[in-house]
């Protein structure tokens, strides 16, 4: 069991870390040889990570990396607007002094697109284990690692990315968090994650290896 839970964990880290990227063709052998395990490990953790939408089963082909649509993508960073203000107002009312304050953390940042991505997911995946909520926090961890997914497809295209906007709007975000400040933090975080949106989508449609999927 644990053997298992490793090569999925690890077999979903690469596609969402894009190690394996959107379209990406994988075999069973492959992945085996990869992970150095069995094909029965990596038959359950490709079954495991179809069901969430990251794998494709190409009948008698293998399978492959599901590519990035956009209409997933909006509902993805449209689900995160939803949740992720609903994390941060919870942490307000319930989260400790303490807990609060070890958003400090995150007040500075200093390195490339690859660290900033690491600093980013550090940061919103704090916000959401401070609200106390367990299930909350990890669906939203889980939006957070996909949403990794799509700015590191997108970055090549991607406008308007300025760390130090982004760190300033945390710093903002923390100090209201700090003050118990409610209505100031949620207009931060919705306006955060909205420009995120704003700048990612147009970014993703440049992007080949985005597929517009097709009406029925």
């Amino acid at each position: 069991m644990l053997l298992r839970e490793n090569i999925y964990d690890l077999l979903r880290s690469d596609i969402l870390a894009c190690r394996l990227a959107p379209g990406d063709e994988m075999r069973e052998q492959d992945l085996a040889e990869r992970y150095s395990v069995s094909r029965q490990p990596v038959r359950d953790a490709l079954l495991r990570l179809q069901r969430e939408h990251l794998v494709t089963v190409q009948p008698r082909q293998g399978c492959r990396v599901t590519p990035i649509s956009l209409s997933d993508a909006r509902d993805l960073l449209r689900f995160r607007l939803a949740l992720e203000p609903a994390c941060v107002a919870e942490a307000i009312e319930s989260a400790s002094d303490s807990v609060l304050k070890s958003l400090d953390e995150f007040r500075r940042f200093s390195g490339n697109h690859e660290d900033f991505i690491a600093y980013n997911r550090g940061f919103h995946t704090a916000l959401a284990h401070a609200s106390g909520n367990r299930r909350m926090a990890t669906a939203l961890c889980d939006l957070i690692g996909q949403a990794d997914r799509l700015v590191r497809v997108s970055i090549s295209n991607l406008k308007g990315h300025d760390p130090a906007k982004l760190v300033a709007e945390h710093v903002a975000l923390i100090d209201a968090m700090q003050s118990r400040e409610t209505r100031t933090a949620a207009r931060i975080i919705k306006a955060h994650i909205g420009d995120t949106e704003k700048r990612v989508l147009p970014a993703l449609k440049r992007n080949a290896v985005i597929v517009e999927e097709r009406s029925s």
